[in-house]
Parts: structure tokens; sequence; C-alpha cells
């Protein structure tokens, strides 16, 4: 699991079936190894600035599209509400 902040929604007009009708964003992981952003599927609703909890757990992924073989790998776990203050992090839900 990994802190990230959400610094867009994803679209794509050629994408692999499982991936059809999902919400995808782009976030930023906080205090990581690799500061690359990453692709994420979104089922709470996330918006952009907000502090999230992201998790590489593929299988999980993969079962939120309802396919084994989907190529989906991170997915957002949670969204941090109180500003980030807790953890030391400037910033949190937007709403």
């Amino acid at each position: 699991m990994l802190l990230a902040r959400v610094e867009g929604l994803a679209t794509a007009t050629i994408k692999h079936p499982s991936l059809l009708g999902q919400r995808l964003l782009v976030v930023q992981p906080l205090r990581s190894l690799t500061l690359e952003p990453v692709l994420t599927i979104d089922t709470l609703g996330a918006a952009r600035g907000d502090l999230v909890i992201i998790t590489s757990d593929g299988k999980g992924a993969r079962e939120i599209v309802g396919d084994e073989t989907s190529p989906a790998r991170w997915s957002v776990m949670g969204i941090i509400d109180d500003g980030g203050a807790a953890l030391g992090v400037e910033g949190g839900a937007t709403r």
C-alpha cells in the first residue's frame, strides 16, 4: 500500500476490454522508491488533489474488473479525509 495524490482522470480511446467502463486515475505516489505516476482503478470517486491509499494487489484489481486476464494492477483502497495531518502530509480530500 502507498499514499498517493490524485493528479487527474485518465481517458483512452483504445484499452483492454476489462477496463471498459472503469474509472481510471493518474496518481502520484508519495514517499515511494519510484516517483513515477501510476494508473489506478477507482471505485470510490476520488477527485483531483485528493490523498488516496493505493494498492498494487493485481489479483484484487482483476477481481474489481471481473476479468482474470486483465492487465489491471493498481487500485484505490481509500480516500484520506483528514487533510493528511495525521500522516504529516499537506492537503487531503477536496470535498
